[in-house]
């Protein structure tokens, strides 16, 4: 049977077309994303579970050698969402141009599912991804973490103790961020809110296992620049969890700047609020 002249014509045009585009899927799909241009994609999936999802912003022009911030919320590990940190992303998107930004959720603790090393977990799977496809984003293996609360002090472990390996981590920042869960303002406190929080790293916990899991007892000489902000009067964070930090790191010869808000609780406004962005931005301009 013969096709009529524009029946066929119909019929080239449309084979065509459909093999224009399976060309354009498969180079996206083989080469990655145009990285001449501003590409963001919300709520990736990285588990199986639905608080295992990250938010990507990736800069125009961007190559394999831009820098990733990943940021950790907090939330006493069995709260809060990466919508918490979307303050810090816009200002980092502001002044920093260039870079690529992950802000990451991760499953969150209860009585039947304990913080760790779930959440750790959660955060090198992040990681494996990126690295997974970094060429397809065109971003680098160089990364910082920025964590407030539960999501600095696991911003810091995995910084210290789970990036051994590649030593891809260049900075990392705590805000009101858990330190040391040895602590004798911890272990001695009185406050059955803080004390129901600690309970989910156990409540008849080893020292071998406290010490696993604070940063200060993980942290080493060849830990990545970190810099720490915490509050005088925070009625969850001791000031010794930010005042041992800095002076462990000051032992180890890691690079640090510690500023502590007297007056401050867990987090501030204002004057200090500035003060932190203005500090911060100076630190991640010379260490990432």
């Amino acid at each position: 049977m013969k096709l009529k002249k524009t029946n066929f014509l119909i019929f080239v045009f449309a084979l065509v077309f459909f093999n224009c585009s399976n060309e354009k899927a498969n180079e996206e799909n083989n080469v990655g994303i145009d990285p001449t241009r501003y590409y963001q994609e919300l709520n990736i999936s990285y588990g199986e579970d639905t608080d295992q999802k990250f938010d990507l912003y990736l800069p125009a022009n961007r190559t394999t050698s831009t820098k990733v911030m990943v940021l950790v919320h907090g939330g006493g590990w069995t709260s809060g969402d990466k919508a918490d940190m979307n303050p810090i992303k816009d200002l980092l998107r502001q002044d920093f141009p260039d870079l690529a930004i992950v802000n990451i959720n991760y499953r969150l603790a209860d009585n039947n599912n304990k913080p760790y090393p779930m959440q750790i977990d959660d955060i090198t799977n992040i990681i494996s991804f990126l690295n997974d496809n970094k060429l397809k984003y065109s971003i680098s293996n160089t990364i910082g973490f920025i964590g407030t609360s539960a999501g600095a002090h696991l911003s810091m472990l995995w910084s210290y103790a789970f990036d051994t390996n590649n030593n891809n981590v260049n900075m990392v920042c705590s805000i009101v961020g858990p330190t040391n869960f040895t602590d004798p303002a911890y272990l001695n406190n009185t406050s059955p809110a803080l004390q129901g929080l600690l309970n989910l790293y156990g409540e008849n916990a080893t020292t071998t296992f406290l010490e696993e899991v604070s940063p200060y007892h993980q942290v080493k000489t060849t830990s990545p620049p970190t810099i720490l902000f915490y509050g005088g009067k925070d009625p969850l964070i001791p000031t010794t969890q930010g005042t041992d930090m800095r002076d462990k790191l000051q032992s180890l010869n890691v690079v640090h700047e510690f500023t502590l808000y007297p007056n401050a609780g867990h987090g501030w406004v204002g004057l200090e609020l500035l003060d932190t962005w203005q500090k911060l931005k100076v630190f991640i301009n010379n260490h990432l």
